[in-house]
Parts: C-alpha cells; sequence; structure tokens
C-alpha cells in the first residue's frame, strides 16, 4: 500500500517519511487510534515506503519487486501478527490468506469486522502464547533480503497477559534491524510495561475535508447527505462507511426519532409503549444505529440554537425539522439526553433486553423534553 492511498494524515505521512529517510527509526512503534482513522494502512505504508528500492520523496514507487511483494502481503522479511479465534487457530499462520483476503476487501476495519470474516460464529478473538512464541521464532530467523525484518502487531491490545509478557525482553532488545509496529486503538488495554518500550505515534481523526472527499467520490454519496454523515462519523472512516451503507435507514431513523419526540412530548404513554415493542423488534446493530442517529440530532439541535445554523450539517428533511424541534434541546435538559442516550447504547452492546431498554429511554425523554 502507499501513502497515497492512505486517506488523510497528511503530517503523520510527512513525519514517517522523515524518519525512514533520516535512518533513525526507532525500533518498536506503537500506532495509536480508532481502526478508522487509519492507523493499519499507515503501517502497510510505512513499511512499503522502507522496503521500497527506488523511494520517492513523498511516497514508495509501488512498482519495484520489493513494492510489489509488500503490497501483496508477501515479502519474506514482513511478518504480522493479528487475533485469532483459538478454538480454530493457535497462531495467525494459518489464518494469513484470510488476513490477505480482509485486506485486499477493505484495509480500513476494525476487529468486529475481522472477527466475522474468520469465523461464522463470530466467536471471540485474541492473541495467544503460541502466538508469542511464533512472533519470537520468525524473527530470529536472518534476513531474507539483507535489511530489515519487520512485525506488525496489528490490534494489539488483545494479547493476552501470558502473550505480553513473553514479548517484554525482544521488544526491548530485539535482533538487529528488526522493527516493531503495533497498532493499537485502546492503549489502557496494554500492559504499561509494553508501552514503556515503544514509540507511541497517536493517529487522530480523519479531517472533515478528508472524509467528505472520500464518502463523495470513494462512496458516491451526494453533498448534503455527505455533509450529514460526516458530521457523525467524527473522523472515523470505518463509521463513514457504515452509515453511508445503512444510509437506506436514514429516512426510518429520522421517523422514528420524530415520532419519539411527538409521543414523549405529548406524553402519550400507549404510543410511546407501542414505540418502544417495535423498536424492541428490530436488530441489535439497527438499533445502535438509531441511537447514534438520535445524538446526532441531538447535537444538531444545539448547534442550530447558539450558533445561528453555521455549524450544523444535516440533509434537507432534518433541517426542516430542527425549525421547529431545536428550541426543545437547551441547556436544561442536553446532559440528561446525551447521558441517557449514551447509557443506551452502552446496555445495547452489552445485550440487554432491548424492549425493556426502549421503554425506560421514552419515560426518560417524556421527562427531559419538558425540562426546556
Amino acid at each position: 500500500m502507499q501513502f497515497k492511498d492512505v486517506i488523510g494524515q497528511k503530517q503523520l505521512k510527512k513525519h514517517l517519511i522523515q524518519e525512514v529517510n533520516s535512518g533513525k527509526i526507532s525500533h518498536a512503534q506503537l500506532f495509536l487510534g480508532k481502526p478508522g482513522y487509519g492507523g493499519l494502512p499507515l503501517a502497510l505504508a510505512f513499511v512499503q515506503y522502507l522496503f521500497c528500492e527506488n523511494k520517492g520523496e513523498e511516497d514508495s514507487c509501488g512498482v519495484c519487486p520489493a513494492c510489489r511483494k509488500t503490497e501483496g502481503l508477501q515479502h519474506p522479511d514482513f511478518h504480522f501478527s493479528f487475533p485469532v479465534v483459538l478454538a480454530l487457530n493457535k497462531t495467525t499462520s494459518p489464518a494469513m490468506p484470510l488476513w490477505r483476503s480482509k485486506i485486499e476487501e477493505q484495509v480500513y476495519f476494525d476487529i468486529n469486522d475481522w472477527t466475522s470474516h474468520i469465523d461464522p460464529k463470530e466467536r471471540q478473538a485474541t492473541i495467544g502464547a503460541d502466538e508469542s512464541q511464533e512472533i519470537i521464532r520468525k524473527l530470529s530467523l536472518k534476513s531474507y533480503e539483507g535489511g530489515y525484518k519487520v512485525m506488525l502487531i496489528w490490534m494489539a491490545e488483545e494479547m493476552n497477559l501470558h502473550c505480553s509478557n513473553k514479548l517484554l525482553k525482544i521488544l526491548e532488545e530485539p535482533p538487529a534491524n528488526t522493527l516493531f509496529i503495533l497498532v493499537c486503538a485502546a492503549q489502557d488495554s496494554l500492559l504499561p510495561t509494553i508501552i514503556s518500550r515503544t514509540q507511541l505515534l497517536k493517529i487522530p481523526r480523519v479531517a472533515f475535508d478528508d472524509v467528505d472527499a472520500y464518502l463523495r467520490k470513494d462512496l458516491g454519496i451526494n453533498n448534503t447527505t455527505a455533509s450529514s454523515i460526516n458530521a457523525r462519523c467524527d473522523g472515523d472512516l470505518i463509521e463513514a462507511r457504515r452509515i453511508a451503507e445503512s444510509h437506506e435507514d436514514q429516512d426510518n431513523n429520522r421517523e422514528l426519532f420524530i415520532q419519539l419526540m411527538r409521543v414523549c412530548y405529548k406524553k402519550d404513554v400507549i404510543p410511546m409503549m407501542d414505540w418502544a415493542e417495535k423498536m424492541g423488534q428490530v436488530n441489535r446493530e439497527r438499533q445502535k444505529i438509531f441511537i447514534e442517529y438520535a445524538l446526532h440530532m441531538f447535537r444538531q439541535s444545539m448547534l442550530r440554537n447558539y450558533t445561528q445554523d453555521q455549524l450544523n450539517r444535516v440533509s434537507g428533511e432534518e433541517d426542516e425539522f430542527l425549525n421547529k424541534f431545536a428550541r426543545f434541546i437547551t441547556g436544561k435538559n442536553i446532559m440528561d439526553f446525551m447521558q441517557s442516550f449514551d447509557d443506551a447504547y452502552y446496555h445495547l452492546e452489552r445485550n440487554a433486553n432491548a424492549r425493556i431498554l426502549f421503554t425506560h429511554l421514552c419515560f426518560n425523554v417524556m421527562r427531559y423534553i419538558h425540562k426546556a
């Protein structure tokens, strides 16, 4: 993968290129940020630039033998470690064909996408003790092509304790010309001793203009819809794609939100219960998307009230609704709304009873909307 294929992150690209050209490459680097910010694509482009035989000022050449092998994930000195379902495989090696196919299909993916790809039952994936032995074995071999050996550990926070402890020594004192790249989304889940042995590279959210260009050019989304999705995804390309793919539900989510606000404002208990029953029958992923949509509408309401529409990112239909609705969302109730819907999302992820959850949410909304 080349840097030109990584969406946004211009400053980080420059930093990584300078690092290679200066010859001062830290032996262990931690790429920290949400998967949708592009940690994995950046790491792949970085390694390809490192191996490239005809480096340019801004990118790898993409055509030399080293680039072709790296891009196909076939370079003999480029190794990978990633979570696997231990009931299927103890190490990553048997899962490499699936890893290659997933990256070829879509290089921006998270642990849920990966688990769905490797296991129909979607069991928990982890990086276990056997994998640490495999990492040490691979890196103990001489470089095939006489340069760097690279070990990329994707979702490093999924290493279990036994695996993490076994890697401490090699992380601190790796063989010559060995580079570790740990791609991680949750720093708190890593051992402090792992973090202390790496150079931290924080990956920020993708810039608004870069997300906008991705939605319009790559996904073919119209300008108005792209602005609405962009405001909701918070610089996360995986989230942007997920919202775009479910865009046919946008009208449905808007109507569900309007219904909820109306019946709660009128204190119509039976329609409120009917609404909760209807939401309880929707699949869990769509329930979560609705919660995210509701949070988006609350944020846009506050922007409408306090910025005179200057920062609003909504569709025409949403704009028409907010003209009447936004005045009901004020400083007196916004935190209550946000907390209540955040809690609902949290409990949905932990398999709460959806009917009970949405019934409780209805009564909370009824209380809060009258605070305005």
